[in-house]
């Protein structure tokens, strides 16, 4: 059925919820699981006489970066050792998830992508988008929404 399923995680509570449910259904079909983060992109926030007290420097903040993408990829890691599914885990900082999840299905080959929804409705839904939708609407690859 499924060879290769994309499960990109925020490392929220929802998203620990479908990676089980992502890494359980791989287990059943025989795919393998490749785990997804996207990171914020650098910014540099100084302003002409004001340097914040918590400024970082690219390099601080990439080591920041790493670290944190490492917590919530080693979720979707655990899961697959403890299931017996075959897992690869990636990456990459950007400002925009739902086009860096598109390009990494297809990059990795992957022929489902299983993600989380926070079901925001209405007005919040509006104002803050929803990287599922977005997906949902940029892609030709499977996509199982997992609330």
């Amino acid at each position: 059925m499924f060879r290769n399923i994309l499960v990109p995680t925020d490392g929220s509570a929802l998203s620990r919820k479908a990676v089980k449910k992502a890494v359980a259904l791989a287990k059943k079909t025989g795919a393998r699981v490749t785990g997804f983060h996207v990171t914020p992109s650098y910014k540099f926030n100084v302003y002409a006489d004001y340097i914040p007290p918590d400024f970082l420097i690219p390099r601080q903040y990439e080591a920041l970066q790493k670290k944190v993408a490492a917590r919530h990829l080693e979720v979707i890691r655990k899961e697959c050792r403890s299931a017996g599914v075959k897992c690869a885990t990636w990456f990459v900082s950007s400002d925009f998830p739902a086009d860096d999840i598109i390009k990494a299905a297809r990059k990795y080959k992957c022929d489902l992508i299983a993600m989380a929804s926070h079901g925001r409705r209405g007005f919040s839904k509006l104002l803050l988008g929803s990287e599922t939708q977005k997906v949902l609407a940029g892609t030709n690859v499977a996509v199982l929404v997992l609330r």
